[in-house]
């Protein structure tokens, strides 16, 4: 990879990281974000500093309830998962080895789900499901970008990788399931009584709704899919990551 593929998946990287970080704030990844990006001769220098855009954490903790959490954080993380595209953009040119298709199911569902559901209807905005998905979404994302950043350093640290390949068991299915999936079956009601999107779906002969009930029932498929996926990676870079502490 030429310096300037590096630099720029580094500036990306750490950029998404920050981002989610400032979304999501929390003391345990409090030194993942600020890593003051200088190596040499196989050392890094972590830096830190205090940060007072809280965020998710802080509206939950100021008002001691989930309803705050799109109104504090949703509008950042619209912004920073519609720039993820770009990552589906790297796998078409070979940037990345990630392909297009997985990249691009993720994508989809969260910006469908974000963009399409939660921003049109103020009704679900409140709602403990946005809550528990942003929560989900953001622990993984933090621990990911950081763990891409570093890569880019040619820096591996053992605990991020194998958290970066372990957090998914538990916060992927918490973030599909009680969170997207949840969220757009309580949203149906208001779909409906909306008519959200009926002018579009005005010429088909269903509806956005009955469409949601079809991608609901669905959703667990391209769930299982890209769950099985992860653990293919894990499987790889877990054992590669055994080997070199071995030798």
């Amino acid at each position: 990879m030429s310096r300037l593929s590096n630099f720029y998946l580094l500036t990306y990287n750490s950029l998404q990281a920050f981002g989610w970080y400032v979304s999501f704030f929390s003391p345990i990844f409090y030194f993942l974000f600020f890593i003051f990006f200088f190596c040499h001769h196989g050392s890094v220098f972590l830096v830190g500093r205090t940060i007072s855009l809280y965020r998710l954490l802080d509206s939950f903790v100021a008002t001691k309830s989930t309803s705050g959490a799109y109104s504090s954080a949703g509008e950042l993380i619209c912004f920073l998962q519609t720039a993820a595209f770009l990552e589906i953009i790297h796998g078409a040119i070979g940037l990345v080895p990630t392909g297009v298709l997985l990249p691009l199911m993720q994508w989809g569902g969260r910006v469908h789900f974000l963009v399409a559901v939660v921003r049109q209807l103020h009704e679900v905005q409140q709602l403990p499901s946005v809550f528990i998905t942003f929560l989900a979404w953001s622990l993984s994302e933090v621990i990911r970008y950081s763990h891409h950043a570093l890569n880019c350093l040619g820096v591996s640290l053992f605990w991020l990788t194998y958290l970066r390949y372990t957090a998914f068991i538990i916060l992927y299915p918490i973030g599909v399931t009680i969170g997207e999936m949840w969220l757009m079956y309580q949203a149906i009601p208001f779909m409906i009584k909306n008519n959200l999107y009926a002018d579009a779906f005005g010429y088909l002969p269903f509806s956005y709704y009955n469409a949601i009930k079809v991608l609901l029932f669905v959703y667990p498929l391209f769930f299982l899919k890209l769950y099985l996926h992860l653990f293919k990676q894990r499987k790889s870079k877990l054992g590669k990551q055994h080997k070199k502490k071995r030798n």
